[in-house]
């Protein structure tokens, strides 16, 4: 399986089609499965950012559902989704981790990359974690003074889950970005969580050769493109990865300048659809991705 990941500078949408309001984000669980109502949990697009960081992190580390969904009860409950610079005592970020307790130092522990990865090591080290009650399982890590209140974090956590992991989805309403997007800042943040084995860097005007111009897929693009490639096998793990890929980068559009993101045969317009996903074109649409690709569009 190839996963496309595309940067695009992309203009901003125009004015007429931009959705006004405060930004926020809504996680929906798959429905299919509750006679067509959907469980969802609302949030602002900084809560959504941190909350993406956390599930995509555990799913590049190959992680199942269960240990997102502990993570992101954990931190829910800790700061809810807030990257905090302060707590009881030395506690800081979003798990509220303590310097001087050995989780690192104060620029580690704020960094949501370094504070989900290192919440997971020492997750994936509690023997059964996965099989153990939430409660139970997040307290061997935190070692809370009240370990029972994960519990309540557990359906909403679910459904997060779901969003990025799952069947579900994440919609990000609010105002197209007016400033540009860096397309630079966008490839370093995936890297960062996927990391860069087997991803290539396609320079602007198609440098990077057939996949720089028509985005390894046939179609051209109608922006320079910087392109990067994930070369993997097919899977529920590659798909899970890409998926986490696109929402990770709808939950950080409002920060990072992303106009539109394509995975899929579906699409993602900032300010358009009441920040709602929409089947999209496949090959047709020239900003469209083919299965198993994830195309983002920067504003400029």
């Amino acid at each position: 399986m190839l996963v496309l990941l595309s940067v695009i500078g992309y203009f901003a949408v125009q004015r007429a089609s931009v959705g006004g309001g405060a930004p926020f984000c809504v996680a929906s669980a798959d429905a299919s499965d509750r006679g067509g109502e959907s469980e969802k949990y609302e949030m602002s697009p900084e809560q959504a950012a941190n909350a993406a960081t956390i599930a995509a992190v555990g799913i590049a580390k190959g992680l199942p559902d269960r240990a997102v969904t502990i993570a992101l009860a954990t931190a829910m409950q800790e700061s809810a989704l807030r990257n905090l610079d302060h707590g009881d005592r030395d506690s800081l970020g979003l798990f509220q981790q303590r310097p001087s307790m050995g989780w690192g130092t104060p620029e580690q522990i704020t960094d949501p990359v370094y504070s989900a990865g290192i919440f997971y090591d020492h997750l994936v080290d509690v023997p059964g974690y996965s099989r153990l009650p939430l409660t139970v399982a997040a307290q061997k890590v935190q070692r809370s003074g009240y370990p029972q209140a994960y519990a309540k974090h557990e359906p909403d956590a679910t459904v997060l889950t779901a969003a990025f992991a799952g069947g579900g989805s994440l919609d990000c309403g609010g105002p197209a970005p007016t400033q540009p997007g860096d397309p630079e800042k966008v490839r370093e943040g995936l890297a960062r969580i996927f990391g860069k084995d087997g991803m290539h860097t396609f320079g602007p005007q198609g440098g990077g050769g057939q996949a720089g111009r028509n985005g390894g897929g046939g179609r051209t693009s109608p922006e320079p493109e910087i392109t990067m490639v994930e070369k993997g096998e097919a899977g529920e793990a590659a798909t899970r990865r890409s998926r986490a890929m696109a929402h990770w980068a709808v939950a950080n559009s409002r920060e990072m300048g992303i106009a539109r993101v394509s995975y899929d045969l579906r699409g993602w317009v900032a300010g358009k659809d009441r920040g709602r996903w929409q089947d999209k074109a496949g090959d047709g649409d020239p900003y469209g991705a083919a299965p198993g690709e994830v195309r983002i569009f920067m504003a400029r």
